[in-house]
C-alpha cells in the first residue's frame, strides 16, 4: 500500500499519488488504462481524441535518439464515441481519469468536453500543444486563443487542466499560462514534447514518415524542470510536470521546482509499469515523514 502523505490535490480534484500517466498509446482502451491505474498511477489519461476518427501519419512514427524518443504520430485516435467506451471501462475499476482532448476549434472543444463529461472523466485535459499537429502547433502559442477555449470549456463541471507547449519564449509562454488560469483552468502542464528531427545518413533522408516529429525523454528534462520552475512563480493554479521522468529522483526534482503532481509517458516504455510504484516510494523515502505539500516549490525558498 502506498503512503496516505502521498495524495495531493489539484484544483478540486484529489489523487491517491502525485503520478499521472501522460497521454498516449496506453491510453488507448479501457483495459490498458485500467492495467495502468492497478500499478498504482495517482491517475490515468486517455490518448487525445478528437471528434472523428484519425489515422494519424504515415510510418515510421517513432525513432529512438540518444535522448530520448522522437515521435510523429499525427494524433491518430478512434474519435470520441469509441473513447467514451473506455473511460466507462477504466471507472468501473474505480480508476481516476483524466480524458485528453484536441480540436482545430473551440465548438470542437466544447462537444469533446461535454461528451468527456458524461463518460464519468475526473477532470479534462485541453491538448493544445502538439508539436507535430498543424492546428495545435499556434493554438497553445497564443494567449487569446487559449483564454476562448479554456473559457468556453470551463463552462462544464469537470475540473479542466491545460497542456502546454514548451517550445515558445517564457515571457509568451507566461501569458498563455496566465490566460489559461485566469479563463478557469484547474490545473497546467507542462510541457508538451519538443520539436526535432533525425536523419538516416545512409539514406539520406528523414527518418521519420513525417519528417519531424517531438523529443520526450531526458533530453527534455532540464527544459521542463526550468519551465515548471519559472511559471510556478507566476501563476496560482497547481502545475504538473511533464518531460524526462524515469526515477523519482527526477519527480522529485520537478516537485521542488513547483510542480504538485508529474506525468510519465516515455519512461514506461523503459522502466515498465513499475515506475509508478518506484516514483512513489522513492518520493515517499525523501519525505521522510512530511506531507506533500510541503515540499512543492522547496527549490524556491533562500
Amino acid at each position: 500500500m502506498l503512503k496516505e502523505n502521498l495524495k495531493v490535490k489539484l484544483g478540486s480534484l484529489k489523487l491517491r499519488n502525485p503520478t499521472i500517466l501522460a497521454a498516449g498509446i496506453l491510453g488507448l482502451t479501457g483495459g490498458s488504462l485500467r492495467r495502468v491505474w492497478r500499478s498504482e498511477a495517482g491517475a490515468v489519461t486517455t490518448k487525445s481524441v478528437g471528434i472523428k476518427p484519425r489515422e494519424g501519419y504515415p510510418g515510421p512514427r517513432i525513432v529512438e535518439t540518444s535522448g530520448g524518443l522522437l515521435n510523429a504520430m499525427g494524433l491518430p485516435n478512434p474519435g470520441i464515441k469509441n473513447i467514451v467506451d473506455e473511460i466507462k471501462i477504466a471507472k468501473k475499476a474505480g480508476a481516476t481519469v483524466i480524458g485528453s482532448i484536441f480540436g482545430n476549434k473551440k465548438e470542437e472543444f466544447t462537444h469533446l468536453a461535454q461528451k468527456i463529461e458524461k463518460a464519468g472523466a475526473d477532470a479534462i485535459e485541453l491538448n493544445l500543444s502538439c508539436p507535430h499537429a498543424e492546428t495545435l502547433t499556434t493554438i497553445g502559442h497564443d494567449p487569446e486563443l487559449t483564454r476562448e477555449i479554456t473559457e468556453v470549456v470551463e463552462k462544464i463541471e469537470t475540473p479542466i487542466w491545460v497542456k502546454l507547449p514548451g517550445n515558445t519564449h517564457l515571457s509568451n509562454l507566461t501569458q498563455v499560462a496566465k490566460a489559461a488560469e485566469v479563463s478557469g483552468a484547474e490545473s497546467l502542464v507542462l510541457s508538451n514534447t519538443f520539436p526535432g528531427m533525425a536523419i538516416d545518413i545512409k539514406t539520406r533522408r528523414p527518418i521519420l514518415g513525417h519528417e519531424t516529429g517531438g523529443l520526450s525523454g531526458p533530453a527534455i528534462k532540464p527544459i521542463g524542470l526550468r519551465l515548471v520552475y519559472e511559471i510556478s512563480q507566476s501563476v496560482e493554479i497547481p502545475i504538473i510536470g511533464a518531460g524526462g521522468i524515469r526515477k523519482s529522483e527526477d519527480a522529485i526534482e520537478y516537485i521542488l521546482a513547483g510542480a504538485s503532481a508529474v506525468e510519465v509517458g516515455t519512461g514506461i516504455m523503459q522502466e515498465g509499469l513499475g515506475i509508478f510504484q518506484d516514483i512513489c516510494r522513492g518520493i515517499t523515502s525523501f519525505l521522510e515523514g512530511r506531507e506533500m505539500k510541503e515540499i512543492i516549490g522547496l527549490a524556491h525558498q533562500t
